[in-house]
């Protein structure tokens, strides 16, 4: 149940926390105060099941502690914490363990939703900061006439104004007797629609070439994680497997909550499409969408023609 604390107090944004745990409500408000936004209530998590989310003006961000509760539970309730980001534009942060991913992920997904594997005050703080100047910039673009709308709009037109001036001067060095640095040609033979006739026991040789390289340099050195998300994909793609949210996460190899972040944005960009499981709500798959299958293809077609191995 939501328990009302300083409603009226000031412009802070309403920010609301789901949590059954006392530490991890202390944590997640504490770090709600330190990204300059007013803690405004609580709700436990049997109170998101019944959608029990009073407030006295709009909700903002919401701050959804998952870790330890149970699944069944969080099937119950997620649905409920989507709502208020479909419905009412709130930005949703949920702090969760790794083998919650799957769970998590088949509810909660993409637009604005931060997901945050085992994260500590300074993960929240900068999880909240974030997802509030979003909303501050939402509020910006709805007022009319302002001093700070002006501003942007003159900001914007400077922006605009600089790239112009920069489009001319690479125009000039484009130009005869112009300046301009030697362009080495790596472009790739031109390729035909269709199978790039590598099989996905090469594709997971590359793989395993790439992981290789953790032995022998420093970790992190290599990270690369949209490039080995594809990799997978295309594998799994060519083996008609399906790939789970958490399976994506280690296959990028680097932690999981940079992953899920990783896989946000490619699916954003319409190259990861997301499959929910007919036979179990709490888990769906990603796989390559068309665009992104053309596209490897056609890479490692490429590649075949030229005789080169990928990396």
């Amino acid at each position: 149940m939501l328990r009302a604390a300083g409603y009226g107090k000031g412009d802070g944004a309403l920010a609301l926390i789901v949590a059954d745990s006392v530490p991890a409500a202390a944590e997640a408000e504490r770090a709600i105060v330190l990204a300059g936004a007013e803690f405004r209530g609580r709700s436990d998590w049997q109170g998101a099941i019944a959608g029990r989310f009073d407030h006295a003006g709009p909700i903002e961000l919401v701050a959804a502690e998952v870790q330890n509760v149970a699944s069944d539970v969080l099937v119950a309730a997620l649905p409920r914490i989507a709502s208020l980001r479909d419905d009412l534009g709130a930005r949703i942060v949920v702090a969760l363990d790794v083998d919650q991913i799957d769970l998590v992920t088949a509810a909660l997904f993409g637009d604005r939703v931060e997901l945050l594997c085992a994260p500590t005050v300074a993960d929240r703080t900068a999880a909240f900061a974030i997802g509030l100047a979003g909303s501050s910039q939402d509020r910006l673009h709805d007022k009319k006439g302002d001093g700070e709308s002006a501003q942007l709009r003159q900001l914007n037109e400077e922006v605009a104004r600089i790239s112009r001036v920069l489009a001319r001067l690479a125009n000039e060095e484009k130009r005869p007797g112009g300046v301009a640095d030697r362009q080495i040609a790596y472009a790739a033979p031109p390729t035909a629609p269709g199978s790039s006739s590598w099989t996905s026991s090469e594709i997971r040789k590359v793989i395993r070439a790439r992981r290789m390289r953790d032995q022998f340099f420093a970790d992190g050195l290599f990270e690369d994680p949209a490039w080995d998300m594809l990799l997978d994909l295309y594998a799994a793609d060519l083996e008609g497997a399906q790939v789970s949210v958490s399976s994506l996460c280690i296959a990028a190899a680097v932690a999981p909550t940079t992953a899920l972040r990783w896989i946000a944005r490619m699916t954003e960009a319409e190259l990861f499409v997301r499959q929910p499981d007919p036979f179990d709500r709490r888990r769906a798959f990603l796989a390559l969408s068309e665009q992104a299958r053309l596209k490897m293809d056609r890479y490692f077609a490429a590649l075949r023609q030229s005789g080169l191995d990928a990396l």
